[in-house]
């Protein structure tokens, strides 16, 4: 008996080489056709580790900036006055440094901001201050008027154009507390539509990667010292959607191809979703781009042709998080999702058969020489590198999303 399983290491070790042939012999193709075939040749999932801390920083750096510097509340949030003009007027072209001056000659103080919308003839300048009352507002526009005589659509200089608007303290809390009443409501209509939809580590996946989301975009604001408007958080709880459709893609995909994954053993659960990942690469970009385009187009509607400060609001947070759903829905979600699966009883012994069958040589070496393998549910030896964690020895594992190939030389008649 001893004889036939030595005879049985022997042939199993002639076959081994066959496989990592095959692998290496596996016909390869460009980028951009890997990408667009979606073959699984673009290792995500077996690079999770890499993405967890170039998330866990991105999202370090956010935190820090959020509480040190925090952020720039716009108007509507933090209550004041601001007063708009057009810069074209019969004395030229108004700069900000000239219209702080008038502001610092008229009421004795500085503004808190002084800055330019949009681009040409339709430019406007704004000014922030604190709230001002009626009197105060009045004198600060005879002043201005007087200084640069801004021009109306006419071409005829007009006091008219010279706009105000003030907000109260009570009515920014009022918005305040309703923004962060949207976004609550937000989070819970989702956080139920997700448990009810998908089993529980899809649902947890996905929540953490809304709070992701979240934290990445609000950090950017804070970094950029972007002003939080209204608009502001209209467009985050967009951007919110946004990301959480195209989680559900992937997972949707994951749950396709990991569907009685437990039944065969042509690939490991993070194998399934690695090539998941890879199938749903295209409709991402894709996604994204048609996203992207018309938000830029907004952008520059806003900034270069109207002047209209709400448009810029609304893209800005828009593309912000377009970006960051984009790249948290396939480098932190699915890994992530992977991460607690690997966790069950279920994947882990699933794993091990798997990376038995493609490396048989090992699990023969370790029942004869008695080494401390593994052993799967059914009794069976299984390879030390098959251990949740390990890494498989160097060519026994096909390239991702390929058929690993049958050894077929001959196997050892013990029994008959």
């Amino acid at each position: 008996m001893a004889k036939d399983t030595a005879d049985d290491i022997t042939s199993t070790a002639v076959e081994a080489p066959d496989l990592e042939t095959a692998v290496a012999g596996a016909p390869k193709h460009g980028f951009f056709i890997r990408l667009y075939t979606g073959t699984g040749a673009f290792e995500v999932i077996g690079r999770r580790k890499m993405w967890y801390g170039i998330s866990a920083l991105i999202v370090a750096v956010c935190i820090v900036s959020i509480a040190v510097k925090g952020f720039t509340f716009g108007i509507d949030f933090e209550g004041g006055t601001k007063v708009s003009m057009p810069v074209a007027g019969q004395h030229g072209t108004v700069t900000t440094q000239q219209v702080e001056d008038v502001y610092n000659k008229t009421l004795g103080k500085s503004p808190e901001s002084v800055v330019l919308v949009g681009n040409g003839a339709t430019a406007t300048v704004q000014i922030r201050s604190e709230a001002l009352n009626n009197q105060q507002t009045e004198e600060l526009r005879t002043a201005l008027f007087e200084a640069f005589a801004p021009k109306d659509a006419d071409g005829q200089a007009s006091k008219s154009v010279i706009s105000d608007s003030a907000v109260s303290e009570t009515w920014g809390d009022q918005i305040t507390k309703k923004a962060l009443l949207a976004l609550g409501v937000f989070l819970v209509l989702a956080a139920i539509y997700i448990t009810f939809r998908y089993e529980r580590y899809m649902a947890i996946s996905a929540l953490l990667t809304l709070v992701f989301d979240l934290i990445v975009t609000a950090g950017v604001y804070s970094i950029v010292g972007f002003e939080v408007t209204p608009a502001t958080v209209i467009g985050l709880l967009t951007i919110l959607g946004f990301s959480l459709y195209d989680t559900v893609i992937v997972f949707d995909k994951v749950e396709e191809n990991t569907h009685a994954f437990e039944h065969t053993t042509r690939r490991t659960f993070a194998e399934h979703a690695n090539l998941a990942v890879n199938q749903t690469f295209m409709r991402s970009i894709n996604t994204s781009l048609i996203s992207v385009l018309p938000i830029l187009a907004l952008m520059v509607v806003a900034v270069w042709l109207l002047g209209v400060g709400t448009l810029m609001d609304l893209a800005l947070v828009q593309l912000v998080g377009v970006i960051v759903g984009t790249y948290s829905s396939i480098f932190f979600a699915t890994p992530l999702l992977v991460s607690l699966r690997e966790r069950t009883d279920l994947v882990r012994t699933h794993t091990r058969r798997v990376l038995k069958r493609r490396n048989p040589a090992a699990s023969a070496a370790e029942v004869v020489t008695g080494g401390a393998a593994d052993l799967d549910k059914a009794g069976d030896a299984v390879p030390a590198e098959a251990a949740i964690g390990g890494t498989p020895a160097v060519g026994s594992k096909p390239s991702p999303g390929a058929r690993p190939s049958r050894p077929t030389g001959k196997r050892s008649t013990r029994g008959r």
